[in-house]
């Protein structure tokens, strides 16, 4: 019997492909998949339905879930040499004294894969499923 979190993917990534291209502002929108999990906590996993401008970057997933949940929230950073990373989700921040920080993921068929850019430079595939986990690295 498949678990209720799966089921409820499952239904939810159907109504993706039948809905089709949505749009944004009359712009053609990518839509995906977006969990956020907390490894090093009993927190439940978070997932939200979300899209974003054909061609935008994930970033604009982000604010598009958070100006319409008020129940999640994000901040980010600016690195003058990198870019954009990922702060905090929720109020949980990753640190350096703690070697914690927000994981950002893409998964298929259960298998993961570090993004290896930013949430101001990823573009998202149509119907991917991001997941942001918050991790630690190595000591």
């Amino acid at each position: 019997m498949a678990s209720p979190r799966i089921a409820f993917l499952s239904v939810g990534i159907l109504l993706f492909s039948i809905q089709g291209t949505l749009t944004v502002a009359g712009q053609a929108s990518v839509p995906l998949l977006l969990s956020v999990e907390n490894d090093l906590s009993n927190m439940s996993p978070e997932t939200h339905f979300t899209s974003v401008v054909e061609g935008g970057v994930l970033l604009g997933a982000l604010r598009r879930i958070q100006e319409s949940r008020p129940d999640f929230m994000f901040t980010m950073k600016e690195d003058p040499n990198y870019g954009l990373f990922l702060e905090s989700v929720n109020g949980v921040f990753g640190n350096d004294r703690d070697k914690t920080y927000w994981e950002i993921l893409s998964e298929n068929s259960g298998e993961y894969k570090r993004l290896d850019v930013g949430i101001g430079c990823y573009v998202p595939s149509e119907n991917e499923h991001i997941v942001l986990r918050f991790s630690t690295w190595a000591k």
